[in-house]
């Protein structure tokens, strides 16, 4: 397995001594400290966690460490908890702050009246829930949208950003529109569906290979997990963004992080990102796929470190 990270020419401009674009040296298997399960007991042991009304839902959210808050914004089905690994390294130079999206069920949200910028809006109701006047944003996949949308919004408080497998748009094909449609109405989870764990495994696992043996395992579980009228109803909420227009008003400097093998945000999405922020570089991590926070832990938190400088922003309530 290797964890080169190619990277464009492209740095992002930012009068504060920007870093630039990221240049990670390979990651051999043997190097490997982190562990999937050790910094999940570690998380759930040292984390603050909490929960708090947005006005919205009941929002579950958690900071572990002391520093420049760094936000962790969740994608389509992985919660937060899918970057436990990096934070477990950067909680000592970071606040690291992640929370979990409205799903409906015990959390008091209703999916169906929900639109785009209500995300963006629960972001900054816990910002300023924590007493949060700057922070640096990680966005992965349909997060990315949301911290998007959070760094054209209040640009002063989100000096910088990293959007990981990020979009500005990515419409469904029709049968998956049309199969989203029908989840909306369905009990369950998605491990109900029929073969859902057997294909996640299969597209994943030589991507994993070469991770711990249970990590495939509870990644799976993880994809599987999420309510179908949850997931269908975020589904076609992706499907109806599109964050171009707001683009050419987002000046900080942003680092857009890939693998090399994504399946699900194609390459003609990646460059309509990049070519639409004036500010931004991209990052590729060889032999990886959509999840680099699971099977790539240590180059991904290399990449946030090196990008990431810290300034003199908020720090979480204690």
């Amino acid at each position: 397995m290797s964890g080169v990270v190619k990277t464009d020419l492209a740095k992002p401009r930012d009068e504060s001594s920007s870093p630039g674009s990221p240049c990670v040296p390979p990651c051999k298997p043997e190097q490997w400290t982190l562990t999937l399960s050790r910094s999940l007991t570690r998380w759930q042991n040292e984390a603050r966690h909490g929960r708090f009304d947005t006005g919205r839902y009941r929002c579950r959210f958690y900071t572990w460490g002391r520093g420049p808050a760094l936000v962790f914004i969740p994608g389509l089905s992985l919660e937060s908890t899918s970057f436990v690994m990096a934070m477990a390294q950067l909680q000592t130079e970071f606040c690291c702050a992640g929370y979990e999206l409205p799903v409906g069920s015990g959390d008091g949200a209703s999916l169906a009246a929900y639109r785009h910028r209500y995300l963006r809006d629960d972001l900054f109701a816990l910002l300023d829930h924590l007493h949060l006047d700057r922070a640096y944003l990680l966005g992965f996949s349909f997060g990315s949208t949301i911290a998007l949308a959070a760094l054209a919004g209040q640009p002063r408080r989100f000096p910088r950003a990293i959007l990981l497998g990020g979009f500005a748009r990515r419409p469904l094909a029709l049968s998956e529109v049309m199969l989203a449609h029908w989840l909306r109405y369905c009990p369950g989870r998605i491990a109900n569906l029929p073969m859902a764990e057997g294909l996640i495994r299969r597209h994943n696992a030589d991507l994993f290979a070469s991770r711990p043996a249970n990590e495939l395992d509870v990644f799976c579980v993880a994809e599987c997990e999420p309510l179908l009228r949850a997931w269908a109803a975020r589904a076609l909420l992706m499907h109806h963004t599109d964050l171009r227009p707001l683009l050419a008003r987002i000046r900080q400097p942003a680092l857009l992080v890939y693998g090399d093998r994504d399946r699900l945000v194609g390459r003609k999405y990646q460059d309509e990102l990049k070519a639409g922020l004036c500010n931004s570089a991209r990052a590729e991590i060889e032999h990886c796929g959509h999840y680099p926070q699971l099977t790539h832990p240590e180059v991904f938190t290399e990449i946030i470190r090196q990008f990431l400088t810290p300034a003199a922003t908020s720090q979480c309530a204690r």
